[in-house]
């Protein structure tokens, strides 16, 4: 069955509907002809649907992005080590798909569903040492506000006061997190590998360990360090309806999807830094050769799934546990 997310911003998305109604673009400030070339077709113009398909990156756009404890250096301690290395023993991909599906189709908070997580896995048990206050980072979507509060909570048992604090994008919480003002955040390997390189991606790779290894390196030139890294991943990922695909002879991938949308009458949907990011907008036209009449600024999660399902957008950047994503 269909799950659908629950978090809307009606005003918002009333306002995309009606900019794309008018036929405006670019939104994020590189849209149309700034964004790669403009359209001289329709063929891969927005088709709303009910269910979202995962495309599959089969040219390994994306890299090893694994949840892992970053830490300011400083405030590193064994006692602190061992509490968010416990919750990394324990994550799964699987328990991130549903945690995020409490959050969006049962309407827990994400604190809520982190404590529940936090309990059914005893992971208060077996964990002590910690003294003082941390503050936990979160950035704007719900994995990773649930993920800092299971941090926060297992913290907690441990002896520490820990509190949560949703701070942003990247751009926004590494530094804080450098200088010591947030001492730890749920981050994932691939993705802050690439940030803390000058999102250069080269230190990213389908290689955990090796991947783990550079995320070491560039992290103590900041004074970072980090925990073990968990089992659970979620990777950046690309979505379209399954009407879209159909219309399009069942694509299943990003290269299928590229070679029928020559036309460049894709819309594209990712946040703000997506046109910047060689993950995003920069992978998909230097690596599958895409091209878009416009790219729309808009938050992963519910904001980008909308945009999709109401055919705003043709489409969208996605996290790969999101489980309205329909994965054959």
């Amino acid at each position: 069955m269909q799950r659908r997310a629950r978090y809307l911003v009606p005003l918002a998305l009333s306002a995309l509907l009606a900019t794309a109604a008018c036929g405006e673009s670019g939104s994020s400030g590189t849209g149309g002809d700034a964004a790669s070339g403009s359209a001289s077709g329709d063929a891969c113009a927005p088709v709303a649907g009910d269910q979202l398909l995962l495309l599959q990156d089969d040219k390994n756009l994306q890299t090893v992005d694994n949840v892992i404890p970053a830490i300011n250096a400083q405030a590193s301690t064994p006692a602190l080590l061992a509490a968010v290395d416990a919750v990394s023993a324990k994550l799964t991909t699987e328990d991130l798909t549903n945690l995020i599906s409490a959050v969006n189709d049962k309407r827990q908070s994400a604190v809520d569903a982190a404590s529940v997580y936090v309990k059914d896995n005893r992971l208060d048990q077996g964990v002590s040492g910690g003294s003082g206050t941390l503050v936990v980072g979160a950035a704007d979507f719900p994995e990773s506000q649930i993920l800092a509060n299971v941090y926060a909570d297992v913290l907690t048992a441990a002896g520490f006061q820990a509190s949560v604090q949703s701070v942003g994008k990247r751009e926004v919480y590494i530094p804080a997190l450098e200088r010591g003002e947030i001492q730890v955040f749920p981050e994932y390997v691939g993705s802050l590998a690439t940030f803390l390189n000058g999102s250069d991606p080269s230190v990213a790779s389908s290689d955990l360990q090796k991947t783990v290894d550079n995320l070491t390196s560039l992290g103590q030139k900041v004074g970072l360090v980090f925990g073990k890294p968990s089992q659970a991943a979620d990777q950046n990922g690309f979505a379209i309806t399954q009407a879209l695909a159909d219309k399009l002879g069942g694509v299943q991938t990003l290269s299928e999807l590229a070679a029928k949308c020559t036309d460049g009458s894709l819309v594209l949907a990712g946040p703000t830094e997506c046109p910047t990011r060689p993950f995003c907008q920069l992978g998909l036209q230097d690596t599958y050769g895409m091209k878009f009449s416009d790219v729309q600024d808009l938050d992963i999660g519910t904001p980008i799934n909308q945009a999709l399902e109401q055919g705003v957008v043709s489409i969208g950047l996605v996290l790969t546990t999101d489980p309205i994503l329909a994965q054959d």
